[in-house]
C-alpha cells in the first residue's frame, strides 16, 4: 500500500473501533466511491482496485468491517469471523458514512461492494434509499454454498450449535481457512495465481490482519439476513440504480440466486462473468477487463 496511507480510526455506534482509509484522486471529477470488502478482507488487499478507481476520477473511501482487518476484534481468538446480528454491520457502515464519507462530498457517493460487503450494502439500499446514487456489486452474498451438504441440513446444524451456546466457535472446517493454511491449489476464490500470492505475501508480513472462516453465530446471523432478503417485496423496494456482477464459477456464493435477486430489482443490470471465480476484482486480467468495461458503461449512464 502507498506510504501515504495513514489509517484513521473511528468508533461505531457501540464503541467498536473501525480502521478507515481515504485515497484521494488527483482529479476527483467523479466524486467519492465507497469501497466495501468481503468477509476476511482488508484495506490493503484492494490497493490495485483503489488505484484503478482513482484513475477513473474517484476518491476512494473504505474501511475494515468489525472483527476483521485492522478493526477491533470482538473475542480472545481473533481468527473466527463473528457477529451476533448483521445489524452490527449496518451500524459500521452508517458510522463510516457519517464520520468519513459525508465530509468528503455533498452529493451521494457511488458504492462498489464485494460479497458480504455487497450483502450489507443491499440492506442499506433497502433501508436508507438515496444514501448512494448508484451501486456496483461483485458476487453479492444472496445465498451461499453449503459445500456439498444439503442446504436444510446446514441450516439446521447451524441453529443447533447456536442453541447449544456454541455461537462463537468456528463452524465446521472454518478454522482451516486461516490464510496460513491455504495455498493456491486449495483456495476457492480466484484463478489468478499472482494476485493470490500477492495477498498471501502481504499477510505473511502483517499476520495480525488475517482472518479465517466464520463462527456458528456469524452463520446464523447470515442465514437470518439472507432469509429477510428473500421476502416478497424486499428486492422490489431497492430503487437505486445497481450493476450486479455474478461469477459463473463461484464456489462460495450461489450465482443463480444472485441473478434471480437482480431480476426482482426494478433498476438492476445483471452481468455474468462466466469464467470467473468468486473474487472478480482479484481475478485474471481478462476477467477484470470485462468487469471494468461493465463498470465504466454503468457509471457513465448512472453515476
Amino acid at each position: 500500500m502507498s506510504p501515504s496511507f495513514t489509517p484513521r480510526f473511528i468508533s461505531a455506534c457501540d464503541g467498536r473501533k473501525l480502521r478507515t482509509g481515504v485515497f484521494a484522486a488527483q482529479q476527483a471529477a467523479q466524486g467519492v466511491c465507497v469501497l466495501l470488502h468481503g468477509q476476511t478482507e482488508f484495506i490493503e488487499k484492494y490497493e490495485e482496485v483503489i488505484g484503478e478507481l482513482n484513475g477513473r476520477g474517484f476518491t476512494v473511501a473504505t474501511f475494515d468491517w468489525r472483527g476483521q482487518g485492522g478493526s477491533a476484534r470482538g473475542q480472545a481468538n481473533p481468527l473466527p469471523a463473528h457477529v451476533g446480528d448483521f445489524s452490527e454491520y449496518d451500524d459500521d457502515l452508517s458510522s463510516f458514512l457519517e464520520q468519513i464519507v459525508r465530509p468528503l462530498a455533498a452529493r451521494p457517493p457511488l458504492a462498489l461492494a464485494h460479497s458480504m460487503g455487497a450483502h450489507i450494502l443491499l440492506r442499506t439500499l433497502h433501508d436508507r434509499p438515496g444514501v448512494f446514487r448508484a451501486a456496483v456489486l461483485s458476487a453479492p452474498m444472496i445465498a451461499f454454498s453449503a459445500r456439498g451438504y444439503p442446504a436444510r441440513l446446514a441450516r439446521g446444524v447451524t441453529a443447533l450449535y447456536n442453541a447449544a451456546g456454541r455461537s462463537r466457535d468456528f463452524a465446521w472446517g472454518m478454522a482451516t481457512r486461516d490464510p496460513f493454511l491455504v495455498d493456491f491449489d486449495s483456495q476457492l476464490v480466484t484463478s489468478d495465481r499472482a494476485r493470490f500470492a500477492r495477498a498471501q505475501e502481504f499477510l505473511s508480513r502483517h499476520p495480525d490482519l488475517r482472518l479465517a472462516g466464520p463462527s456458528w453465530g456469524w452463520l446464523e446471523a447470515a442465514y437470518r439476513s439472507m432469509a429477510q432478503m428473500q421476502r416478497p417485496g424486499y428486492a422490489e423496494a431497492i430503487a437505486t440504480p445497481t450493476l450486479i456482477c455474478g461469477p459463473g464459477k463461484d464456489r462460495i456464493c450461489i450465482t443463480a440466486a444472485t441473478e434471480a435477486f437482480a431480476k426482482r430489482m426494478p433498476h438492476a443490470t445483471y452481468v455474468e462473468l462466466a469464467d470467473s471465480e468468486h473474487e472478480i476484482l482479484m481475478e485474471n486480467d481478462s476477467i477484470r477487463a470485462r468487469f471494468w468495461s461493465a463498470f465504466d458503461t454503468f457509471t457513465a449512464e448512472n453515476a
